[in-house]
């Protein structure tokens, strides 16, 4: 797989994951429009999963996306993200801008992606940070087995202000390139908190409206438009990290249209971002030390010892940047690469290539990691501005600067690889200036069986917040990855072959179901 895959995922997935105030700090911002969505639910009563079945499995009625080929800007991307080649047709689904001052008007269009030639349609929902959802349906189809191609399309969906989905663009390249390099073993975050309060200044400016419009409630609606123009009673669907949390929203807000789902790594539902952010560090610290076991077993050019190798080539580029033609290597930048390489499995030979190059001052292979998130093109929209404007409009959290200095030193100290970039992490929204509705915790009462499958070592999505999600939705059913990187799809033969028979068969697999490295 090419060192593009599933980019830009780690620096903001903190973003996206954080779901309430932790320690609200004095605040000088002026008055702001409210992004308020519906915040008054009737929930349904609960009921227990073994009351509701599987739903049929459907196949469309009535659709309205015109499939073609897809244009030279898609093939053009799937070509710089690296995805294997499988056919596949575009389209575009019309729905609503929604922004709160103009309720129910401005049309968007979203960009779809179909692979596969089966004639049920398994929406594929992916994180707002990494690939756009189009180039991860067309990467995961690439990843399974071809007779789940047969029987089944997988449909991706580049979220609103994403990919082809009319993408975000308000932050300075200068900012943007500040932010991702800023340095984790910085002891005082003023001057990340400066950088990110310019940033939410100029999305405000260049946004304007469309700024509001930008948030997990509104992307669940947006399914719901995808549902309709697929000709589907059911949505039945994968989520990929948070995108299984907007699957979750939809679940929430149209329970009657829930098909089969599978959310492939669901976030920590925890209330508390500093929680939160400490398991995904745990998480990250955890999957290094698999991918150092892998490197070691691979005796590849890292040596005996990666993990010090690694912390060598931070010390070193800390003194001494890499200099290139476009944007140097520093220490926060290859912090962040290696944390988004961590994410894909497949990927780790790769990765270690491009840390043994760094350490020999050839910094090229690990710039190419954090591109996506700094550069911009019509082929590549940057995935920064997107993960940040949808993260820090679904949260409340602004911490104090006091705090994020005491919360970074102490995990620095505990997680001495990734621990200052989740702090970094804590201050996106610190200075972020729209507010935000109340959290967006999910009940799935009353929603047939989902399957959520948890990776053991996850730097995005940790096992151990995984689990806790899976316990607080009454029709869970939850399967254990003992292997390593973002999402198990494609990746396990085990998780694969029952989220198969789930999805095509209707068997719901059984609970606590452990699937092997």
């Amino acid at each position: 797989m090419g060192t593009l895959a599933r980019r830009g995922i780690v620096l903001l997935a903190a973003v996206a994951s954080i779901t309430t105030a932790c320690t609200a700090a004095p605040s000088q911002r002026p008055a702001i429009v409210v992004n308020d969505g519906p915040l008054e639910q009737v929930a349904p009563p609960p009921v227990g999963a073994s009351q509701v079945p599987v739903p049929p499995l459907e196949e469309p009625t009535r659709s309205s996306v015109t499939w073609a080929d897809c244009d030279e800007v898609i093939k053009n991307r799937l070509t710089i993200y690296n995805v294997p080649s499988v056919p596949v047709q575009c389209g575009r689904v019309q729905t609503i801008l929604d922004s709160p001052s103009l309720p129910g008007r401005s049309p968007m269009r979203l960009s779809v992606l179909k692979a596969g030639t089966g004639k049920a349609p398994i929406v594929v929902v992916s994180d707002i940070q990494g690939e756009p959802g189009t180039v991860k349906a067309a990467r995961l189809a690439a990843s399974l087995p071809p007779e789940f191609l047969t029987k089944f399309s997988l449909v991706g969906v580049d979220r609103r202000g994403s990919g082809s989905s009319e993408p975000v663009r308000c932050i300075q390249e200068d900012i943007r390139l500040d932010i991702v390099n800023s340095d984790p073993a910085a002891e005082d975050l003023e001057d990340l908190l400066d950088v990110v309060r310019q940033a939410g200044q100029q999305c405000i400016i260049a946004l304007e409206n469309r700024l509001y419009a930008m948030d997990t409630w509104r992307t669940a609606a947006d399914l719901e438009k995808v549902r309709e123009a697929l000709g589907l009673q059911r949505l039945s669907a994968i989520g990929i990290g948070e995108g299984a949390r907007v699957l979750g929203v939809y679940g929430d807000r149209f329970p009657d249209r829930v098909g089969r789902m599978v959310f492939d790594g669901l976030p920590d539902p925890s209330g508390d971002s500093m929680v939160t952010m400490d398991g995904a560090a745990t998480g990250a610290e955890a999957t290094f030390a698999e991918f150092a076991k892998d490197c070691v077993a691979r005796n590849c050019a890292l040596g005996p010892d990666p993990k010090q190798t690694f912390l060598d080539l931070i010390r070193k580029l800390r003194a001494s940047p890499i200099p290139s033609v476009d944007a140097g290597l520093t220490a926060g930048g290859a912090t962040r690469a290696v944390l988004i390489g961590l994410a894909n499995r497949s990927g780790w030979p790769a990765l270690a290539d491009a840390i043994a190059k760094a350490r020999d001052n050839d910094g090229a292979a690990l710039v190419s990691y954090i591109k996506p998130l700094v550069n911009d093109s019509r082929e590549q929209p940057t995935a920064l501005d997107i993960g940040l404007v949808t993260g820090c409009n679904d949260t409340k959290t602004r911490l104090a600067v006091e705090r994020l200095n005491t919360t970074g030193k102490e995990w620095r100290t505990r997680h001495p690889l990734f621990g200052g970039v989740m702090a970094q992490n804590l201050v996106l929204c610190s200075a972020w200036s729209v507010a935000a509705q109340p959290p967006l915790a999910i009940n799935g009462r009353g929603l047939p069986p989902i399957v959520v499958i948890s990776t053991a070592t996850d730097p995005v999505t940790p096992q151990a917040g995984t689990e806790r999600a899976a316990q607080q939705l009454p029709s869970a059913v939850l399967i254990s990855w003992q292997g390593g990187g973002h999402g198990a799809l494609g990746q396990s033969p085990c998780a694969t072959d029952a989220v198969r028979v789930f999805l095509g068969d209707g068997k719901v697999p059984a609970a606590g179901m452990a699937c092997p490295p």
